[in-house]
């Protein structure tokens, strides 16, 4: 006797051509389901520390190619020049500081050193790409947009090069999002979030209260960093060499 036959899978679907509508709904929301059981926090991590931060520049550089104005600027420059004091001007420059040339930078050094003295090669090769990736596309943006610093007032800390992005936000940023990534499964997590956290909103400020950034600046520094940091965290760890060890950093 003749076997009934099979019905033939559908090439776009995956299933049997003749299946009903109910069971391909079915069929379909299981496999949404166990897609978003497996991928949730990986879909999640894209959509806040990537999509939205990019979503974010996209909106501020739109602005800017237009020659618009950022309402918001001037206003929060203003502000912050009104709350100036002889001591909050040494605070603010020493934060300057130590948000980048003598900071983030040796800090930047010495923790892709420490990696690579441990073997933790996978995560040195996260940390130096999205440090030294962080400074390099700064440059590159920067020159893009050749957005002029402000001139409301004479700074303490003039600087010289382009406004946008500001590479001190940029540059903590990038640092804190590599710090708390390498120990989120760790106990130190909860410390690591909120040292840095502070430390970056800290070096933010300095930037606008110094009168050497535009608050867009430092949104878009801080925008890039995170989707720069997520993009060089995906490619990483997403890649696995045989040369890279097994014996990686807890969290790391």
């Amino acid at each position: 006797m003749a076997r009934p036959r099979q019905p033939e899978p559908d090439p776009l679907n995956g299933g049997p051509a003749d299946e009903s509508a109910p069971e391909v709904l079915q069929r379909e929301s299981r496999l949404l389901s166990r897609v978003g059981r497996d991928n949730g926090l990986r879909l999640l991590l894209a959509f806040v520390a990537l999509l939205l931060p990019l979503w974010g520049f996209a909106r501020l550089a739109g602005e800017l190619h237009a020659g618009a104005l950022i309402p918001f600027d001037e206003p929060i420059l203003r502000k912050l020049n009104s709350l100036a004091t002889p001591g909050r001007d040494q605070f603010f420059r020493l934060v300057t500081d130590l948000g980048y040339l003598y900071g983030v930078v040796p800090v930047d050094i010495a923790l892709v050193a420490v990696l690579f003295a441990r073997r933790q090669l996978r995560a040195m090769t996260f940390a130096a790409i999205a440090l030294a990736g962080s400074g390099l596309l700064n440059v590159m943006v920067k020159g893009v947009f050749t957005r002029e610093r402000p001139s409301l007032w004479e700074s303490i800390a003039p600087e010289v090069t382009w406004s946008f992005p500001s590479g001190h936000a940029m540059g903590s940023a990038t640092l804190a999002a590599v710090v708390i990534a390498l120990a989120w499964h760790t106990r130190w997590r909860w410390p690591a979030c909120f040292v840095m956290v502070a430390f970056v909103i800290l070096v933010g400020v300095s930037r606008v209260y110094l009168g050497v950034h535009y608050p867009s600046d430092i949104l878009a520094g801080w925008a890039v960093a995170s989707a720069w940091t997520v993009a060089s965290f995906f490619a990483v760890y997403r890649l696995q060499p045989r040369s890279w060890p097994t014996n990686r950093i807890r969290g790391a």
